[in-house]
């Protein structure tokens, strides 16, 4: 179609419909217009409303589930992560109060242990004192028995010597010597006496 075609056809469809509009009149559409655009929404409403809505519920039902299923599953584990929590503060309070008491029980033993190794150590020291002053008495003793034979057999001969005869009956000798360190024990006994 040509320019010009065009041109007379919209003068006709403009002579034809020269009938003039006013007012309000002319944002109305036509009573044909305003039905079959009707026709057409209620047709799409009807589609909209059997195909489209339940398809649209379903998605919103399913992501519904999924966020309260989710909700609970977070205040399950959240329940969950509390209890975890609770039990070990109360393991940990649990490995303290164990803690001190093994502490305790060790300073306990070991202050037994201490006393213990006191008392034989006590024990021992005396042992080995009594010991000593055993073995002190008995070498004493013998030093004095040592000494009373020396000293009877040098005081034997002196006195043989001073008196002139022999001192060789056994009786007669003992009776000399008892008599000797009888004598010298005094002696050392009231030299003992002045001292003081």
């Amino acid at each position: 179609m040509t320019t010009a075609a065009l041109t007379a056809a919209v003068l006709t469809a403009a002579e034809s419909g020269s009938e003039e509009v006013k007012g309000v009149q002319l944002l109305l559409p036509e009573s044909y217009d305003l039905f079959w655009s009707t026709v057409v929404l209620v047709i799409i409403a009807v589609a909209f409303y059997r195909f489209v809505l339940p398809k649209f519920q379903e998605v919103l039902d399913e992501r519904t589930a999924k966020i309260e299923g989710g909700l609970a599953q977070a205040e399950t584990a959240q329940a969950e992560a509390a209890a975890a929590l609770a039990e070990y503060h109360q393991q940990l309070q649990d490995a303290r109060t164990e803690a001190a008491r093994i502490r305790e029980d060790a300073r306990v033993e070991g202050g037994t242990i201490v006393a213990e190794l006191r008392a034989k150590a006590t024990e021992d020291a005396a042992r080995i004192a009594e010991t000593a002053q055993r073995q002190i008495e008995a070498e004493r003793q013998q030093a004095a028995v040592t000494l009373k034979a020396d000293v009877g057999t040098l005081a034997t001969e002196l006195a043989s010597k001073i008196v002139g005869e022999s001192l060789e009956d056994e009786a007669r000798r003992s009776r000399v010597v008892e008599r000797f360190l009888d004598d010298l024990e005094a002696t050392t006994t009231a030299n003992a006496g002045k001292g003081n």
